[in-house]
């Protein structure tokens, strides 16, 4: 494990990028075996490897490559009904508070379990501390939403239709699943830990974390369905499940670029195969976008997963006002009572999504645009 080389790196950027950014992406490059970096324009400073950064490894895995919330992503389903239907006051407040009710954003808040899908309930994680976890927490946080920039939206597109879209991921198993194996893993310099994809160890953190995307993708169709229910009853709507579109954006998956066999690392990137569909999420004010991938594999077909931070979360909250996030909300609807809980999340906070776009022309094509009308989000 201790051959190093200077791996290509190829960067679409909306700006350049600061130098804590850039210093973390040089010593990515530098990691045995990896063999190319890609840089999404949502790029963002996070520990050990920056959010927005696709690797491509032959024989490591790098667990801090892929985050905490393995699986995190997004699920998008049409209505049959038309934003006319959340026109007003009284069904707008009914409809957050019938989710707020129905969606917890905490375990603890849960207050019946949902039954998780037979795959997952009858599959058992590599070690006993993990498989307690699966059994205690994950069990509790499954269809919970989770905070930060977890969210449940209602939007309109460009024909006025609404669609529902899910931004959720793997809850407190995917830290505890990353934690777990980065403590078996080896050291590869003073940060990052790997482990060899073909030794038990890695075929632990592999099997384990193929289990955690699919219990994120399994929660935010449980979140759906129960978002649906509740919009059954508020405003009379269906989901039409056969529209579905889901995605996510934290994982390592085998993949075959070039004629190669590689690992392709995607931390808050989405990957965009050609043809490939998938959900950009801008910020809870601004539009969100449904692409489709080109296929571009100079960037491991790989796109950014949203519009990105501009601020840290300690910088939104020093800058932002309550009275700046309700004129930045301007148009939405969400629950004003929670401003002060939600400054860190202000539209003003991420990246101008439509330059995101711009920057990455050549990963993926828009084929939907949705604006915002209701907005509820896990504080």
């Amino acid at each position: 494990m201790n051959e190093t080389s200077l791996a290509p790196i190829q960067t679409w950027l909306t700006a350049p990028m600061g130098h804590d950014v850039s210093a973390v992406l040089e010593r990515l490059r530098r990691a045995p075996d990896v063999q190319q970096v890609a840089v999404m324009p949502d790029v963002h400073l996070s520990a050990d490897v920056c959010i927005g950064v696709a690797l491509a490894t032959s024989y490591l895995i790098y667990p801090q490559a892929v985050g905490g919330d393995i699986g995190c992503g997004m699920l998008a389903v049409a209505l049959d009904i038309e934003a006319a239907a959340l026109e007003s006051p009284r069904a707008a407040g009914k409809t957050l508070a019938e989710l707020g009710r129905a969606i917890p954003a905490r375990r603890r808040n849960r207050v019946t379990i949902i039954e998780q899908p037979g795959d997952l309930a009858g599959c058992s994680l590599s070690h006993p501390s993990l498989e307690a976890a699966r059994r205690g927490e994950g069990a509790l946080e499954f269809a919970t939403l989770g905070s930060g920039n977890h969210f449940l939206e209602i939007q309109a597109d460009e024909e006025a239709r609404l669609w529902l879209m899910v931004h959720s991921g793997s809850r407190a198993l995917g830290p505890a699943i990353r934690d777990h194996h980065l403590a078996r893993a080896q050291p590869v310099d003073h940060r990052l830990r790997a482990l060899e994809a073909n030794s038990v160890e890695g075929s632990g953190y592999l099997h384990d974390a193929a289990w955690a995307r699919r219990y994120a993708d399994a929660s935010r169709r449980a979140l759906a369905r129960e978002a649906g229910r509740v919009l059954r009853s508020t405003l009379g709507a269906e989901v039409c499940w056969e529209t579905e579109i889901t995605t996510d954006h934290n994982h390592v998956s085998p993949e075959c670029l070039r004629g190669r066999e590689l690992w392709i690392h995607r931390k808050g990137a989405m990957p965009a195969h050609a043809g490939e569909r998938g959900v950009l999420p801008g910020s809870m004010g601004s539009p969100s976008f449904h692409v489709e991938g080109r296929g571009h594999e100079a960037a491991l077909c790989s796109s950014a997963h949203g519009a990105g931070r501009a601020l840290s979360r300690t910088e939104a909250r020093a800058h932002v006002s309550e009275r700046a996030l309700r004129r930045q909300m301007e148009g939405v609807w969400y629950d004003a009572r929670m401003a002060g809980r939600l400054l860190d999340e202000a539209p003003s906070a991420y990246k101008d999504v439509r330059a995101v776009l711009r920057a990455q022309k050549e990963l993926v094509k828009v084929t939907r645009t949705l604006r915002p009308i209701l907005s509820y989000k896990g504080v």
